[in-house]
C-alpha cells in the first residue's frame, strides 16, 4: 500500500518544473503538491475505498460519502504533517517530505480499511486506537499541570489525528506547551479547524519564557485562523497587550464567536484596546468573561466598545479588573444596548454610587435578567437604591442578588426590601458586609416570606443582634427547600444563639457556623427592640418546628 500510494503521489504530478530566470535552466520541485495533485489524491483514495481489493474484501468498503470525507481527512492531515518536516528543512528539495506524505496517508488509510464502514448508533467500537463517532470533546487538561514536548504532544494528541472523529471541542487547558509541542500541534489543528466549534486554550503556556510564549501563541493562532468558532477560552495566559496580538490571526478571523473568555490574562488598558481592535465582529457574543483583570478606566472605555457593538450579549463578567466611576459610567452606559443580558457580574470595582445610578438606567431595560453580582461597588445607599428600585421595575424572574460590601444602611433597607418582595422566583440573596442592622434585617425578613424558591441567604456582618437574627431564623427555617442561612460576623447574644441553634434543631445543617460573632457587640437601641420583640413573640409562637 505504502509503495502504491507513494507511486501515486509522484505520478499524479508532484514534482514541477520551475525554470531558473538567471540561468535558463530548471530546478525540480518536489514540495508542495498541487492542489490539483492533492484533490487528485483525495479521489483515488476515496475510491481505494470504495471499491473492491484484498483490503475491502477483508474489512468491507464504505459508502461513497464516508468514504471521500476520510479521505479528505487523511489529506489533511498527512499535508499537515508532511509540510512541518518541509519547513524544517527548506534547503532540502523536498523529496524526504513528499515520502512522509505518502507514508502518512498510507497508514491512516490503512487504519480506515481495518477499522471498516461506520458504525451504527447500537453498535460498540472495540478498538482502543480510533474515534467513536459520538466523541465531541478532547480533554486533555485532567490531572497534574504538566510542561509537554514535542514527542509526549505527538502521543498526546494522537487521537486527534485519527480519520473520521468528530471532535468539536478541544481543551488544551492545565498543560504548558513548548515550542515543538506546539509545532505538533498546529498542523492538526489546521486539518480539524473545519469541524471545531469550541477552543480551550486557558493556561497553556504557564512557566514558559515570555518569547517562547508568544511564539507558541502565534502558532495556535495561525493554525486556528479561519475555523468558525462559537467559544473560545484564553484565560489564565497572563497575554497582556503582546500576547492578545500573538493571537491577533485567529480573533480577527472570528465572525460567529458566540462565547469570550478572557479572564486572569494580565490585560492592562494597552490589551484591553488590542482586544477592542482585534475582535470586529461582536454581533453574535453571548457571553464575555473579562475577570480579575488590571484594566483601569481607561481600559474599561475600550472594552465598553466592545460591550456596545454586542447586542445579542446574555452574560457579562467585568469582575475585580480596577474599573473606577470614569470607566464604570462608560460599561453600564454600553451594557443599556444588550437588552438580553441574563447574567451580569461587576462584582470588587470602583463604580461608586455615580457608577451605580448609571447601571440603574441600563438595569431598567434589562427585563430577562436572571443574575445580578454587584459586591463590593463602593455604592453606598444612593447607588443601592437606585440599582434596587430599577430591578424592581424589571427583570420579573430574578433569582440570585447580591449586594455585599457596599456600605448599605438601614436607610436603604425598605427600597431593598420592596425590590426583594417583588421577586418570586429569588433563589439566592447576599447582603453581606453592610450595616443594615436589626431594623434592616426585619425588613428583609418581612420581605421574603412568601418566597417559596428562596434557597440561600447571607447577611453576615451586618451588626446585626438577637432579635434581628430570630426574625430570620424564624423566617427561613419554615421554606421546605431552604438550605442555608449565614448570619455569622454580628452582635448576637449567647442566649441568642442558644435559641437559633434550638429554631434549627430539626435542621441543624441549614445554619451556618457562628464562630465570627461578637456577643459582646454595640448595644441595641432599647425601644426597637421593644417594637420588634411583640411582633417575633407572635411568629414563635407559631412555629413548628419537629
Amino acid at each position: 500500500m505504502f509503495h502504491y500510494i507513494l507511486t501515486l503521489v509522484l505520478l499524479v504530478g508532484i514534482i514541477d518544473m520551475e525554470p531558473d530566470s538567471q540561468q535558463r535552466s530548471f530546478s525540480i520541485k518536489l514540495w508542495p503538491p498541487s492542489q490539483n495533485t492533492r484533490q487528485t489524491l483525495v479521489e483515488r483514495m476515496t475510491n481505494n475505498l470504495t471499491t473492491k481489493s484484498l483490503f475491502t474484501q477483508k474489512y468491507g468498503t464504505l459508502d461513497r460519502e464516508e468514504a471521500e470525507e476520510n479521505a479528505k481527512r487523511i489529506e489533511d492531515v498527512a499535508f499537515a504533517t508532511a509540510n512541518l518536516h518541509y519547513e524544517k528543512e527548506p534547503d532540502g528539495d523536498g523529496g524526504s517530505a513528499v515520502q512522509l506524505y505518502a507514508k502518512e496517508c498510507s497508514k491512516l488509510l490503512l487504519d480506515v480499511l481495518k477499522r471498516g464502514p461506520g458504525r451504527k448508533e447500537d453498535e460498540v467500537v472495540t478498538s482502543s486506537h480510533t474515534t467513536t463517532p459520538h466523541e465531541s470533546v478532547f480533554d486533555i487538561s485532567k490531572g497534574k499541570r504538566a510542561f509537554i514536548e514535542a514527542d509526549e504532544a505527538q502521543e498526546l494528541l494522537s487521537p486527534l489525528k485519527d480519520p473520521g472523529n468528530s471532535f468539536t471541542k478541544i481543551c488544551f487547558s492545565n498543560r504548558s506547551f513548548g515550542i515543538g509541542a506546539a509545532q505538533v500541534a498546529g498542523p492538526i489543528l489546521t486539518s480539524l479547524k473545519d469541524q471545531l466549534r469550541e477552543v480551550d486554550l486557558s493556561d497553556f503556556i504557564a512557566g514558559r519564557p515570555e518569547a517562547e510564549a508568544l511564539d507558541v501563541m502565534k502558532i495556535f493562532s495561525s493554525a486556528l485562523e479561519g475555523s468558525v468558532l462559537k467559544s473560545l477560552n484564553l484565560s489564565d495566559n497572563a497575554l497582556g497587550e503582546k500576547g492578545v496580538r500573538a493571537f491577533g490571526a485567529l480573533l480577527k478571523s472570528q465572525k460567529c464567536l458566540e462565547e469570550l473568555y478572557l479572564m486572569n490574562d494580565g490585560i492592562s488598558k494597552e490589551a484591553a484596546r488590542a482586544v477592542c481592535e482585534l475582535i470586529p465582529f461582536t454581533e453574535k457574543l453571548k457571553v464575555l468573561h473579562f475577570h480579575n483583570n488590571m484594566t483601569g478606566d481607561e481600559g474599561a472605555l475600550a472594552i465598553a466598545e466592545v460591550v456596545n457593538r454586542s447586542p445579542s450579549l446574555e452574560d457579562f463578567r467585568c469582575s475585580s479588573t480596577r474599573i473606577g466611576t470614569e470607566g464604570g459610567v462608560a460599561l453600564c452606559d454600553a451594557l443599556g444596548n444588550c437588552t438580553h443580558l441574563k447574567k451580569l457580574d461587576l462584582r470588587d470595582n470602583m463604580l461608586g454610587t455615580e457608577g451605580g445610578v448609571s447601571l440603574s438606567k441600563a438595569i431598567s431595560k434589562h427585563t430577562e435578567l436572571r443574575e445580578v453580582y454587584l459586591s463590593y461597588l463602593n455604592l453606598a445607599d444612593d447607588g443601592a437604591i437606585a440599582i434596587v428600585d430599577a430591578l424592581k421595575e424589571s427583570a420579573p424572574q430574578l433569582e440570585v442578588l447580591e449586594l455585599s460590601g457596599n456600605d448599605i444602611t438601614a436607610d436603604a433597607a425598605p427600597a431593598i426590601a420592596a425590590c426583594i418582595a417583588a421577586k418570586q422566583f429569588l433563589s439566592k440573596l447576599n447582603l453581606s458586609e453592610n450595616e443594615l442592622k436589626d431594623e434592616g434585617a426585619n425588613l428583609i425578613s418581612k420581605a421574603i416570606e412568601g418566597h417559596g424558591q428562596l434557597k440561600e441567604v447571607d447577611i453576615s456582618a451586618n451588626q446585626i443582634t438577637r432579635n434581628g437574627a430570630q426574625q430570620l431564623a424564624v423566617t427561613v427555617v419554615q421554606k421546605a427547600d431552604f438550605k442555608h442561612l449565614n448570619i455569622n460576623g454580628n452582635f448576637i447574644s449567647e442566649e441568642g444563639i442558644e435559641e437559633l441553634t434550638d429554631i434549627f434543631k430539626s435542621s441543624p445543617d441549614v445554619l451556618g457556623p457562628l464562630d465570627e460573632n461578637d456577643p459582646e457587640g454595640e448595644d441595641i437601641d432599647e425601644e426597637s427592640e421593644e417594637g420588634d420583640a411583640d411582633e417575633l413573640e407572635s411568629k414563635m409562637k407559631n412555629l413548628v418546628v419537629d
